[in-house]
């Protein structure tokens, strides 16, 4: 189904969906990355501290310097419309709100309260880049007066010039993920290259995107496997292919899927497709 953006200007339409697609990788790696915290902490304690100090540092390096640059350069020019004024405030405020979670997850005196804390930063991070999206995004976008393209290329040249390493982790993972060379194999099991142990599945910790937002569906899945420590593994609970795909193969069985992401070292991604859930 095709989404019809409103804007002034073609440019801002385009800069629109752009700063869209960005609230979706960061959305989408820090749900990964939180999914795989969740996890390590019932499974294996000293995983879960490699991943709660990757994830302190995503939100360093990307989350928190992402929210200051949009303070800087894109909500002064909201602000000064009436209609939006209280709105940004309490965007604003959500920014203090995270930033006080940030800190919290990096002094957390247990992993179980690093999770809790996680999971928190989560919910909030996803319920602010909504409003974002959904109201102050479209309401730049279409107001003559202002050029969205400008601002969130005034945002990036903020992130690029005041915080060097600001977004560079979050999107050079997205990158990495998207050159990922998956090999099919028909037979099932990994056969021991990813180092989870031949078949021993059980023991690997689960991610199952079958109920994420298409949106968020490829940045959580490689925030995860971001997450998941060197020589370890995670098993990728998803979709079959497109239907499309299983059009013109209808005998077309769940394949295991096991790919690895180049200059990431041994880590690998072991997969499981499954039928989507109803």
């Amino acid at each position: 189904m095709s989404v019809l953006t409103l804007a002034s200007d073609p440019k801002d339409a385009t800069a629109l969906e752009g700063a869209e697609a960005h609230h979706a990788r960061l959305a989408g790696e820090l749900a990964g990355r939180v999914k795989m915290l969740l996890i390590a902490v019932d499974r294996d304690l000293s995983a879960a501290e490699k991943i709660h100090a990757g994830l302190v540092t995503f939100c360093d390096h990307s989350l928190l310097p992402h929210a200051a640059a949009e303070e800087a350069a894109l909500y002064p020019a909201a602000h000064g419309m009436p209609e939006a004024r209280l709105l940004i405030e309490s965007l604003i405020g959500e920014h203090r709100c995270l930033t006080t979670l940030v800190d919290a997850l990096r002094a957390a005196p247990s992993l179980a309260r690093a999770a809790a804390d996680a999971r928190a930063l989560q919910v909030i991070f996803e319920e602010h880049v909504a409003k974002e999206n959904g109201l102050v995004l479209p309401l730049l976008a279409m107001t003559p007066e202002v050029s969205l393209a400008e601002l969130l290329a005034d945002m990036r040249h903020r992130l690029a010039s005041d915080v060097p390493a600001a977004g560079a982790q979050g999107d050079q993972n997205i990158k990495e993920g998207q050159d990922m060379q998956e090999q099919i194999e028909e037979t099932g099991g990994c056969g021991g290259v990813c180092g989870c142990g031949g078949t021993e599945e059980a023991a690997e910790p689960e991610l199952d995107v079958r109920e994420v937002p298409h949106a968020l569906r490829h940045a959580t899945v490689f925030g995860a496997l971001d997450a998941v420590p060197a020589g370890t593994a995670m098993v990728l609970v998803a979709p079959p292919r497109p239907a499309a795909a299983a059009r013109a193969d209808r005998t077309a069985q769940p394949r295991r899927v096991l790919g690895g992401v180049p200059g990431t070292g041994p880590r690998s991604l072991a997969a499981e497709a499954q039928p989507p859930l109803m």
